[in-house]
């Protein structure tokens, strides 16, 4: 990490986990941030959902909510960008405060409740961003909905002529009964409207799926089975968990999804539980706690064909997407691998 890099995060950790959020948001539109281009080479050079990607190394959904980053973001290492959660209509989220760091644990914990400023102006971005760059969108329903599984197919009908892919995230632990539609007759009857909304639009956005990384085998079981029968593109594993084992700071008790460290083991079991289920079927995405090269290729050989990560910059800053980029590589070469996709899967067995 440069020393400049350091000293601002130095900086950021003396205010509010918000405002802080808020400032580097800042920063990168004004150009205060590194930007090496997407890191790639031959062997990072892979396709997920038939995007081709630079490299396997993504932002996930919760940092840029409302799409005001886009070029900065592209240019900082990551081989693809996920913005959002975008509701059909603006909304606060919940009360402040609302975002907490668990330093000792390298955590966090946010609740946030979708706070963006809807459909309207966030599509309006999307459709002026970097055209080189790939970029999805994280589906979410407005809280106050009387039909929150018709808002996910709302938001793909305004916003998808802009979009490489789009997340639909019915895991996100902060709306309330948000995750009921994890259920497999709710989430089916979910997915069917997003997709028929898809196949209306004038080319095809891929649809992926978040799931919550809480759900036991049978709920797992059910995951697959809607996949493969809804025909989605991929499935993104995993969000934020409710569980609090093991913490030590001294934020561990207060309520939302938590991110970052702690939440390595628990969501890359899931990931291979799933990609024994689907065997090759339906590509996955590996996310939780991934703050290091090693961790993302663990991801990979478990059954993930791209990963993403966003709470390890709270520690680590942006500059870590380029370095966990270049480390995979090299990763990749020390094991034979000419690709990405040789590796997935490679050591699942090891998880499950």
């Amino acid at each position: 990490m440069k020393l400049t890099e350091k000293l601002a995060l130095a900086a950021m950790h003396k205010v509010d986990p918000e405002t802080a959020h808020g400032l580097s948001v800042k920063a990168l539109t004004m150009g205060l941030a590194p930007a090496p281009g997407p890191v790639t080479s031959a062997r990072l050079k892979t396709t997920l959902a038939g995007i081709e990607l630079p490299n396997p190394v993504g932002l996930a959904a919760g940092y840029d909510k409302n799409a005001e980053a886009l070029a900065p973001l592209s240019k900082s290492g990551f081989g693809f960008i996920e913005v959002g959660a975008t509701t059909p209509r603006a909304q606060p989220g919940n009360p402040k405060p609302r975002l907490f760091r668990l330093t000792e644990d390298k955590a966090a914990i946010n609740r946030f409740g979708f706070n963006n400023e809807g459909m309207e102006a966030i599509g309006a971005r999307l459709a002026q961003r970097p055209r080189e760059a790939v970029i999805g969108l994280n589906l979410g329903a407005n809280k106050d909905s009387a039909d929150r599984a018709a808002d996910f197919a709302k938001v793909l009908a305004h916003c998808g002529a802009h979009l490489d892919f789009a997340t639909v995230n019915v895991s996100s632990p902060n709306t309330e009964k948000l995750r009921d539609l994890q259920g497999k007759a709710a989430l089916s009857a979910l997915l069917a409207g997003v997709i028929d909304t898809r196949n209306g639009l004038s080319r095809r956005v891929p649809v992926f799926l978040k799931i919550a990384p809480d759900l036991d085998r049978e709920g797992i079981e059910d995951i697959a089975a809607v996949a493969l029968e809804t025909g989605i593109d991929a499935v993104i594993a995993t969000n934020t968990t409710l569980s609090r084992d093991g913490l030590r700071s001294a934020h561990k008790g207060e309520a939302g999804g938590l991110s970052g460290a702690p939440l390595f083991e628990k969501s890359t079991r899931v990931l291979a539980q799933l990609s024994e289920l689907l065997d090759g079927k339906v590509p996955l995405v590996g996310v939780g706690g991934i703050s290091t090269a090693e961790q993302a290729y663990a991801k990979i050989c478990a059954g993930a064909s791209a990963v993403q990560f966003y709470t390890a910059m709270v520690y680590g800053g942006l500059s870590l997407a380029g370095d966990i980029a270049r480390g995979l590589d090299a990763l990749l070469a020390r094991d034979g691998f000419d690709n990405v996709a040789q590796a997935v899967g490679t050591k699942r067995k090891d998880w499950l």
